[in-house]
């Protein structure tokens, strides 16, 4: 991998659309559903559902920086979900659907206040209550969640 190869970590709801979203941008390299932000070891996807762990659905993206910036990720990722709602994607109820960033360095961390402070300036009638977190232990999702849309030729998230 080059130099230029960085991760970055997203919740925003349901995980299948949210992959399926960033997959189409030029400039991502990878990118895998799973946990993160949770204090229970191994958490199968049951496990998360229950809210009990602490994880959060997310997307893990391996990007290619001279392609694409982390600025650019983050507006992309707020303009895919609603960042104003606390804990709630559309019809997913829970703490495992929040919008949160996890970031990878400390400029992930300015980036992305950055942004945020932008947009609650200008784009949204209420605040923003997407949480900044250092990225955490990473569990990559039960195969059949990953490239769900993809693979059942849908053309959204229903879940």
């Amino acid at each position: 991998m080059s130099n230029n190869i960085e991760s970055a970590t997203f919740g925003a709801g349901c995980f299948w659309g949210v992959e399926n979203n960033f997959m189409q941008l030029e400039g991502v390299i990878e990118t895998s559903v799973g946990y993160m932000g949770g204090s229970f070891k191994n958490p199968t996807y049951f496990d998360v559902c229950t809210g009990m762990t602490g994880h959060a659905e997310v997307v893990d993206i391996k990007f290619d920086n001279s392609k694409i910036s982390f600025e650019q990720l983050c507006n992309f990722f707020f303009s895919i979900h609603d960042p104003t709602t606390l804990n709630k994607q559309g019809p997913d109820v829970g703490t495992q659907y929040r919008s949160v960033i996890f970031t990878h360095s400390e400029n992930q961390i300015e980036v992305s206040k950055k942004v945020i402070d932008s947009l609650n300036s200008t784009k949204f009638n209420s605040l923003i209550v997407t949480q900044i977190k250092d990225a955490s232990d990473y569990y990559l999702a039960e195969d059949y969640h990953q490239k769900y849309i993809q693979k059942n030729n849908l053309s959204s998230c229903g879940g």
